[in-house]
């Protein structure tokens, strides 16, 4: 497919480069990886396949050859020819069609996923973009116009297979396991993060999102010997203002951890615009593995076939 309008940032994601942060390789990947999961099975894809992620305004492209694809994640009120295009469904396009992606009416990250996957040179195992790197998926760097991105051959017809696409809410509720610095809080401090209702901030990206609000104090300083940084970790800086580290994040860092944002609700972070809201609610790590679980449950039934709907 020819890229004609790339929008602010689009880039090529699959669920990330496993294994290099050892070497400071950021794993990268698709923000929300629960849209790129359910968007790959719709076309019948393997999980992991490499589709585009787009930034609160979308892409369009021409497809110079027949293929299913599925819009997931934000609603990019897109188009096809002209007619509204329906969000998580696998929809048959022809050579020659056109598909325009507007501003996101909800949501924050929308995914183009095409039956057969995006076909870019596998680098350390993923086809992820690292933009601090210039490493991995469409040479390094962000979808630009005139970009030709090839697709792999499908492995099965499932045009009109459709999903429920997920409930927007005006404030995103995030589940934590505390830690693992949280000994360097005050009882008060925890209770503050679990009580209050943080705004995120324009200056969020790939690497972290930064909220706004009620301050986060450490007992003496919140400045740690550098450890290594997992998805989802909440660090607070000496201004006391969160920052939840997200795909392209550091592997290290020197600000104390005071909790981790459990991975299935990254999902629903990836799809906070600047200005929405997000509170937190304390889980035992039990808890998180059961909900992981149900999640993983989930998408072996998809895969099988079962808990689609057609339209």
């Amino acid at each position: 497919m020819r890229i004609l309008n790339a929008g602010p940032l689009s880039t090529v994601q699959d669920l990330g480069r496993i294994g290099y942060q050892s070497m400071g390789f950021s794993p990268s990947g698709a923000m929300d990886e629960r849209a790129l999961v359910i968007g790959n099975l719709l076309v019948g894809n393997p999980r992991d396949c490499a589709a585009v992620e787009m930034t609160l305004s979308g892409m369009s492209v021409r497809f110079d050859y027949p293929a299913v694809i599925a819009l997931t994640g934000a609603d990019m009120n897109a188009r096809l020819n002209g007619n509204v295009f329906p969000r998580y469904t696998a929809v048959y396009v022809n050579a020659g069609d056109a598909l325009v992606c507007s501003t996101a009416k909800s949501g924050c990250r929308g995914y183009l996923c095409v039956a057969g996957g995006i076909d870019v040179p596998v680098v350390m195992g993923s086809r992820s973009t690292n933009l601090k790197c210039r490493l991995g998926g469409y040479e390094g760097r962000k979808l630009a116009a005139g970009d030709w991105l090839p697709y792999g051959a499908a492995l099965k017809n499932t045009e009109g297979r459709a999903y429920h696409p997920d409930e927007v809410r005006d404030i995103t509720e995030l589940r934590v396991v505390l830690g693992p610095q949280d000994a360097l809080f005050p009882k008060e401090s925890i209770e503050t993060l679990l009580r209050e209702t943080y705004t995120v901030t324009p200056s969020s990206d790939r690497m972290g999102t930064r909220l706004e609000g009620p301050a986060i104090q450490a007992r003496e300083k919140s400045d740690i010997i550098s450890d290594g940084i997992a998805a989802g970790s909440i660090q607070i800086p000496a201004s006391g203002m969160p920052i939840i580290l997200t795909a392209d994040r550091q592997t290290t860092g020197g600000y104390a951890k005071i909790a981790t944002v459990i991975s299935v609700d990254l999902a629903k972070l990836a799809q906070v615009r600047p200005g929405g809201r997000v509170c937190f609610t304390e889980v035992s790590v039990y808890k998180a593995r059961h909900i992981y679980k149900a999640q993983q449950a989930e998408y072996r039934k998809l895969e099988k076939g079962i808990g689609w709907k057609y339209v």
